[in-house]
């Protein structure tokens, strides 16, 4: 019994030895536990940044500044993790199992080194104790904390891939006097058209409306090769409104017959961290649009024809508005790229929603959908008060997306909305020159009278069914062999415009 027990004794003193030794190695200035950097700081060095390298990614700002940025919202981390030295991992994410050994010892070693910290800090809670949220697909982690020395240690190891603030709602208004702050309801201001000139639409049968600026892209032509059938678009946005029977009961009715609408809802819109999501109906109406730009049916009834009139629609309401910056329309979102990832039928993925700050989670929840082959279509970026000065926005800043912004009908021009700049791919004309409020139309949130849409927004629903029209013509075809057949029928190729990218797709051109 002796001899059993007295090597137990020596391991446990050398474990406690080791562990002793490695909290020694953790340097903590006490005096700096405690964030005191205000709001308009934080906001002044993320313009800072914006305006000096066009990105602005959570590893340019001190550990100080990150957790005062946390405290200002949820005071929630997101430590995303990884094996250490585990190759290409943005690359393989859609390969990984986070519950095989290798990833939950990587997850285990975080928790521990978050514990080490606590227990030097004299903390009587344990990093389990702070999880707020897991991924099951997805390596990161949300931890309820927001001391400087955990961000430190956490930013130190090979296992953390990024460690941020859960939420953060960029202000401009003390920097600035003419810019303000991201509201709640930011894009949701949508009401059918009072009255719409008859230069705006062409009635086409058996009784729709086909918006003007399809024609500048040859779209009506194109339809005479490809409708979109078989093909079938993920749209993430704000929903679809029960209230528009052409995306609801009316779908596949008149010439948009054999085809099916799917609807999601991963948004949870309770701040309750145990709260279920909201359910799949639009409560923006930025959704329902992009939705009726992409498949609108082609009925009898007087409504707006959707550029892919033919193809299935897969529509997830990801978030409540169209910025994401807060951690349950990031999560919504991530959520929505994986469920839409994981769907084999799912070919292209349409996101007109963004936000000026990266996100670790929402990049790792694009990257996973890529790796499934998905061809992800984002938008540039469209103008609210507080982004007038701003480039191409996140997502559609990542090599795995396709950006895509707007311009007016005289010429290359960006609407008076629209972001431009180097990382544009292509543009759809959706403007008038003359009169800055005749835009595109689309689906209303009832009822068959089309709405106005404009920006970047329905520039990149525009796109993504353009990509169906073109990959209903092969549905075998690869994400790249579509992308080169857009790229060929663009206007600049084989050159590339320094803000509009390719420029305008010819669709008739794409399809043949």
């Amino acid at each position: 019994m002796k001899k059993t027990l007295l090597p137990a004794m020596v391991l446990a003193i050398i474990a406690y030895g080791c562990r002793m030794d490695h909290e020694e190695q953790i340097l903590i200035d006490p005096t700096n536990q405690t964030p005191h950097l205000s709001t308009q700081l934080i906001n002044q060095k993320a313009y800072e940044i914006l305006t000096r390298d066009g990105e602005f990614h959570w590893d340019q700002l001190t550990s100080t500044e990150v957790s005062s940025a946390m405290t200002q919202n949820d005071s929630t981390l997101v430590v995303g993790y990884q094996p250490a030295n585990f190759e290409n991992v943005n690359q393989r994410l859609h390969e990984i199992d986070i519950q095989s050994q290798e990833w939950q010892s990587a997850r285990d070693k975080v928790l521990n080194e978050i514990n080490q910290v606590l227990r030097i800090l004299d903390s009587e809670q344990t990093a389990e104790d702070l999880i707020v949220k897991e991924h099951d697909q997805l390596p990161f982690i949300k931890i309820k904390t927001y001391q400087v020395a955990v961000i430190d240690q956490l930013r130190m190891m090979k296992e953390v891939r990024y460690a941020e603030p859960n939420s953060f709602t960029y202000d401009e208004s003390g920097i600035t006097p003419t810019k303000n702050k991201i509201t709640s309801d930011s894009g949701c201001d949508v009401s059918p058209a009072g009255s719409i000139p008859s230069a705006d639409y062409v009635t086409s049968a058996p009784g729709s409306k086909i918006p003007w600026n399809y024609y500048v892209h040859n779209i009506p032509s194109a339809w005479s090769y490809s409708t979109g059938d078989n093909i079938t678009v993920g749209l993430i946005d704000t929903g679809i409104s029960p209230d528009q029977s052409n995306l609801n009961g009316n779908f596949a009715s008149g010439y948009s017959t054999g085809r099916s609408r799917t609807k999601y809802g991963t948004y949870v819109s309770s701040w309750w961290w145990w709260a279920d999501p909201d359910g799949p109906d639009d409560q923006c109406g930025h959704g329902t649009q992009m939705a009726g730009t992409i498949s609108g049916p082609r009925t009898s009834t007087g409504s707006s024809i959707g550029v892919a009139y033919k193809c299935d629609l897969a529509a997830v309401r990801g978030t409540g508005d169209v910025v994401i910056n807060g951690g349950s329309e990031k999560d919504g979102v991530t959520d929505a790229l994986v469920l839409l990832g994981n769907r084999s039928d799912v070919k292209i993925i349409s996101m007109s929603i963004g936000d000026v700050f990266s996100s670790g989670q929402v990049a790792d929840g694009v990257r996973y959908a890529y790796g499934r082959g998905k061809m992800l279509i984002a938008a540039a970026g469209t103008s609210l008060t507080w982004t007038s000065w701003y480039g191409v926005i996140f997502p559609a800043t990542m090599s795995e997306t396709i950006a895509v912004t707007g311009i007016k009908d005289n010429g290359y021009n960006r609407c008076n909305t629209c972001h431009d700049g180097s990382k544009v791919d292509f543009v759809v004309t959706m403007q008038r020159a003359s009169d800055t409020d005749r835009t595109s139309l689309t689906q209303a949130m009832s009822g068959n009278q089309p709405a106005y849409v404009g920006g970047s927004s329905v520039a990149t629903a525009t796109t993504a069914g353009i990509a169906a029209l073109i990959w209903a013509t092969n549905p075998s075809q690869t994400r790249d062999q579509v992308l080169t057949r857009m790229k060929n029928a663009s206007d600049f190729y084989p050159s590339r415009d320094g803000n509009f990218g390719w420029g305008k797709i010819d669709a008739l051109a794409a399809v043949q």
